[in-house]
């Protein structure tokens, strides 16, 4: 007797045929999305040089540049169906060679802000549209995300290692911020002359109608607060919130954590966290479509909150650095697996979900990274950089207990 499809073991047909050009296209736009996410925090200690600025003056900025963040993939979600998503897609990255632009050209540190959020903006129209596209292009398999978003890893350990060897080497920092203005301006160019799949594939009912991935349907995985957002979905932006606020708060603070090293030795450790966050995508988007997506991100997550605490607890520099990248390479799979689950949930609403899911994890970076300074002003580095370890932590539990309450550890495919 034929049995039915195990939604853990069989990936589910593409969506819409995915034009290579377009997949090009998202794979760069990630590659400029992490250089971009991770310029800033690697440029921290000449920038606070050039401007004055504190630890507490930092976090601010994060902070404020998190809220754009935040604006950019909301208006993803807000404008799907209004606005073509070529228009969409096409904003971000000229939005943040703009915001490049003024950063480095300004001669204040309120100039610099500006051009900061500015950028910060088109950093989260890219990360919204980027993963509603993908969502829409491959039906949420684990496995692609995991390669779209291997790449905002790549850009994320070039970043820190180039700015650490063009600092040591006399090259000034702005001179830095131009050269990603010049080369994400025409990715801006590329989106908007396109041809996209539509925002919102066709569907044969609407999604309340639908039955849940693999099939079984389930009351509890249609359960909504009020008229927003489904229980499970919400508890899954708090799993991702987590996660951002551990991964954001590692890299965005660690130079400065290791501020006894050298800048060279210092973003190199940044650059292997980076490098191992990587490869640890790649290695996901090898096997994550052959087992549970929830028990695959729930075990990474909670092995990348014990290898921070280790790094933490490491006696020598060496050790440290080499627990990080285990922390790096734990955290890989996380985030997209994370869309992954979201978007089965959710068949035919890919920029909602990847909206909602992409705005939590901005308020992950909204509520902790800042607040880092502030803890170290207050207790030191150090126990910042322990919080950043226990969200990992919160996060494994939040993704586990949204899929007990959907009930979908077997209904929702890798």
């Amino acid at each position: 007797m034929t049995q039915p499809p195990d939604a853990t073991s069989v990936a589910p047909p593409l969506a819409i045929p995915a034009a290579r050009g377009v997949v090009v296209a998202g794979f760069a736009a990630f590659l400029l999305l992490g250089w971009a996410t991770l310029l800033v925090p690697s440029l921290i200690r000449d920038v606070q040089a050039t401007f004055g600025q504190s630890d507490a003056g930092m976090g601010l900025a994060y902070l404020l540049g998190s809220l754009l963040y935040v604006t950019g993939t909301v208006s993803v979600g807000v404008l799907a169906g209004r606005l073509p998503r070529r228009a969409l897609l096409g904003a971000g990255p000229t939005l943040v060679a703009a915001g490049l632009v003024a950063l480095a050209m300004a001669p204040a540190w309120p100039v610099f802000l500006a051009g900061f959020l500015v950028m910060g903006l088109g950093n989260g129209i890219i990360d919204a549209g980027a993963n509603a596209l993908f969502i829409d292009l491959f039906a949420g398999r684990a496995a692609m995300l995991n390669r779209l978003h291997m790449f905002f890893a790549l850009g994320a350990l070039a970043a820190p290692l180039a700015v650490g060897l063009a600092v040591s080497a006399g090259v000034p920092w702005q001179a830095v911020a131009v050269a990603t203005a010049v080369a994400a301006a025409p990715l801006g160019l590329v989106f908007a002359t396109r041809r996209l799949p539509p925002t919102h594939p066709h569907a044969s009912a609407p999604e309340r109608a639908a039955p849940p991935a693999g099939g079984v349907s389930d009351p509890a995985s249609t359960r909504s607060v009020g008229r927003g957002i489904p229980l499970p979905l919400l508890v899954l932006c708090i799993a991702i919130g987590c996660y951002v606020a551990a991964e954001l708060g590692v890299s965005s603070w660690m130079v400065r954590y290791l501020e006894g090293a050298p800048i060279v030795v210092a973003t190199l450790a940044l650059s292997l966290f980076w490098a191992a966050l990587g490869l640890g995508r790649l290695v996901s988007s090898l096997i994550a479509d052959r087992m549970s997506t929830v028990v695959f991100a729930t075990t990474w997550s909670i092995v990348c909150g014990a290898a921070i605490l280790a790094a933490l607890a490491a006696p020598v520099l060496p050790l440290a650095v080499v627990c990080f990248a285990v922390a790096g390479f734990a955290a890989g799979p996380v985030y997209p697996s994370i869309m992954a689950i979201g978007g089965a949930l959710h068949p035919g609403r890919a920029s909602m979900v990847s909206s909602v899911l992409t705005s939590a994890g901005i308020v992950g970076s909204l509520v902790y990274p800042p607040l880092m300074g502030v803890v170290s002003e207050a207790a030191g580095m150090w126990v910042g950089m322990a919080g950043a370890g226990l969200f990992a932590f919160a996060a494994g539990a939040a993704i586990y207990t949204a899929s007990r309450i959907g009930r979908g550890r077997e209904a929702v495919p890798a």
